[in-house]
C-alpha cells in the first residue's frame, strides 16, 4: 500500500498516511486515458455551430431565369447554393459531440491518471484545509508553508466548504474541486494534487476495480 507523508496547514510532518491501492497503485493503461480525456473534452463541446440549407435561407421563389434558349445553365432558385445568399451545402448542424465511454474505462483511467501522479511526486495529503473565516492572504500562506505554491495546485476536499472554495477563488491556478467529482482531464492539468485527510478516506468508498473492469494494455 502507498505511503505518502501527512503534513498540517503550517506545512509542519504530522507522520504518515496511507493511500488505497485501488487508486494510488493501479495500473496506467495510457490507450485509457488518452479515450477518457478525449470522451470528456468532447462532452464539453456545445455543438450550437449551424449554418442554413437552401430551404432556410430567405428569398424568392421565382425562377431566376426561363428554362431554355437564355445560353446559360437551367437554375430554378435564387436560393440554390451556387447563388450569393444561398444555401449552404453539408453545413454544420447542431449535434451532440459526446461520446460514449463505459464506466469501468472511466474509472480505470482516473485511477491510472492518480497513480501517475503519485508516482511523479506530484501527490500531497494535509491534515485538514478548513477556513475558519474567508481569507484569501491565509490561505495563500497555508499553501506556500505546505511548499505547493506556484503552479496549477487543484484542493481535494471531502464536501462543500464555502469558506475555502471562495478564498481559493481569487488565487490564480488554485482550483477547489470535491473528491466524488475528482476526473481525469482535471487531475492531469494539476502540478500538484492537495488532498486532505477526509478526501482520502471519502475516496476510499468509492467502488473498488473488479476483474470483469481489467481493459488489456
Amino acid at each position: 500500500m502507498p505511503v505518502t507523508t501527512l503534513f498540517r496547514k503550517d506545512g509542519t510532518d504530522a507522520g504518515t498516511i496511507e493511500l488505497p491501492d485501488e487508486l494510488f497503485a493501479a495500473p496506467v493503461n495510457a490507450a485509457v486515458i488518452h479515450q477518457a480525456v478525449t470522451a470528456q473534452l468532447a462532452a464539453r463541446r456545445l455543438g450550437t455551430h449551424k449554418t442554413k440549407k437552401r430551404g432556410e435561407v430567405s428569398g424568392t421563389g421565382r425562377k431566376p431565369w426561363r428554362q431554355k434558349g437564355t445560353g446559360r445553365a437551367r437554375a430554378g432558385s435564387r436560393r440554390s447554393p451556387q447563388f450569393a445568399g444561398g444555401g449552404v451545402v453539408f453545413g454544420p448542424q447542431p449535434r451532440s459531440h459526446a461520446q460514449r465511454l463505459p464506466r469501468q474505462m472511466k474509472r480505470l483511467a482516473l485511477r491510472g491518471a492518480l497513480t501517475g501522479k503519485f508516482g511523479d511526486g506530484a501527490v500531497k495529503v494535509v491534515e485538514d484545509l478548513a477556513m475558519d473565516e474567508i481569507k484569501t492572504k491565509v490561505l495563500i500562506e497555508h499553501l506556500g508553508a505546505l511548499g505547493v505554491a506556484g503552479g496549477h495546485v487543484l484542493v481535494v476536499a471531502p464536501a462543500r466548504d464555502e469558506s475555502l472554495e471562495l478564498s481559493a477563488r481569487n488565487v490564480p491556478g488554485v482550483d477547489v474541486i470535491l473528491a466524488d467529482s475528482l476526473n481525469v482531464v482535471d487531475v492531469l492539468r494539476a502540478d500538484t494534487l492537495l488532498f486532505t485527510r477526509a478526501a482520502v478516506e471519502a475516496m476510499r468508498a468509492l467502488p473498488a476495480a473488479t476483474e470483469a473492469e481489467e481493459v488489456p494494455a
